[in-house]
């Protein structure tokens, strides 16, 4: 797997690269009513999974509103928002700033998806970001790790796997 970094700094990732063409791997994660969430919830539909370190920061939260503005014009597609924070926090966040079309996730509780998606981050317990498309037969389409995770990812490429998938 290629480094990654934060902030510069070189960080060590948990779990196994997910690359195009591989069968997308399952995960259990937390929505924002503590309810579990698995990939095989939205069998039969296109999920494009953003991945970010904290839903609370400058990128993270425009990379959450660019997918929530641009949910409405995928068909047949779930967006999901996947990171370490609280159910709470992000239920919150959501609430104060409008975001109804992106289902935040919280994968705080066994960083299952981290480690099914290789993005959990060692020295920090955060995800990496990145941006996953899955199609509905449940491959991957599109895998992007974005190689500073304060970067942004390239929202363009994302949207159009996620509208040919």
């Amino acid at each position: 797997m290629a480094q990654l970094t934060f902030k510069q700094n070189p960080v060590t990732l948990i779990g196994n690269e997910v690359k195009v063409g591989d069968q997308a791997p399952n995960f259990t994660v937390l929505a924002n009513d503590l309810s579990e969430v698995t990939l095989n919830d939205s069998k039969g539909k296109v999920r494009l999974i953003s991945v970010v370190p904290s839903i609370d920061t400058g990128v993270c939260d425009a990379q959450t509103r660019r997918f929530n503005e641009a949910a409405s014009d995928l068909t047949n597609t779930v967006v999901l928002t996947v990171s370490v924070d609280l159910p709470f926090a992000q239920k919150r966040w959501c609430a104060a700033e409008g975001i109804e079309q992106v289902q935040t996730l919280s994968d705080h509780r066994d960083l299952s998806f981290g480690q099914a998606y290789g993005v959990a981050i060692k020295e920090l317990r955060l995800l990496a970001r990145a941006v996953f498309v899955i199609n509905e037969k449940d491959e991957v389409v599109h895998a992007e790790y974005v190689k500073e995770v304060t970067d942004h990812p390239d929202y363009e490429e994302a949207l159009k796997q996620a509208k040919n998938a």
